[in-house]
């Protein structure tokens, strides 16, 4: 596996474009593995006064086109690629971690037979925060109330297709915290694949930094 990271110019229009309609990020991102698909996980960060594009992918990407689209164009180098497996391999049972991730949080609401009715999200912090917690056993980790919370709410509305006339409504939420690590495999698992809806559109990414506790050593 590799972490790719890329510094976008927000100044851009193409970038503007592409921040309010991260389909034409999906898209770059998808261009740069000739082939056959396979699944990818890629976000958005802010961090100060830069904006990154991460992705993990299992090939390594030539992210060429995307950096002339979105990316800085006076940049030394355009983009940074590292191998995600070293990390993986310092995932271990009972250790602490500092995280990121931005999800889509969703609940599927019955319709008036009972049947599966239509996806709504989770639009208030008590309930995102639920969301999340509700879904760490199952995917390697635990988490304590005050130990995580929600940085960032955010409306993504946008149209798919070559014609534009499929509209996509998504809430992304940036969740940052700590984190323990109950089950390692599980949570590798967690890492590779994502949490949650909306994969292709920026979502489900969890990033991970060792902390500084002495559960860890």
């Amino acid at each position: 596996m590799y972490l790719t990271r890329m510094e976008i110019d927000t100044r851009r229009r193409n970038t503007m474009k592409a921040l309010v309609s991260p389909n034409l990020i999906h898209g770059a991102i998808e261009a740069a593995f000739p082939g056959e698909r396979t699944r990818k996980l890629w976000r958005i960060d802010q961090l100060g006064k830069h904006c990154y594009v991460l992705l993990l992918s299992d090939k390594e990407p030539n992210l060429q086109n995307a950096a002339e689209q979105f990316g800085v164009l006076d940049a030394d180098k355009k983009w940074e690629t590292k191998d995600y497996n070293k990390l993986l391999e310092r995932i271990k049972n009972n250790t602490v971690w500092h995280f990121r991730l931005t999800a889509n949080p969703t609940k599927c609401c019955k319709n008036e037979n009972g049947g599966r009715g239509i996806v709504r999200a989770h639009i208030t912090p008590f309930h995102q925060e639920k969301w999340l917690q509700e879904r760490s056993e199952k995917n390697g980790f635990s988490l304590k109330a005050d130990d995580f919370f929600v940085v960032e709410s955010k409306w993504q509305r946008f149209y798919k297709g070559a014609e534009r006339k499929k509209p996509v409504t998504l809430l992304a939420v940036t969740y940052e915290g700590v984190l323990t690590v109950t089950n390692a495999e599980k949570f590798c698992e967690t890492l590779v694949n994502g949490i949650g809806r909306g994969k292709a559109f920026g979502m489900g990414m969890l990033t991970v930094v060792k902390a500084g506790d002495i559960r860890n050593e």
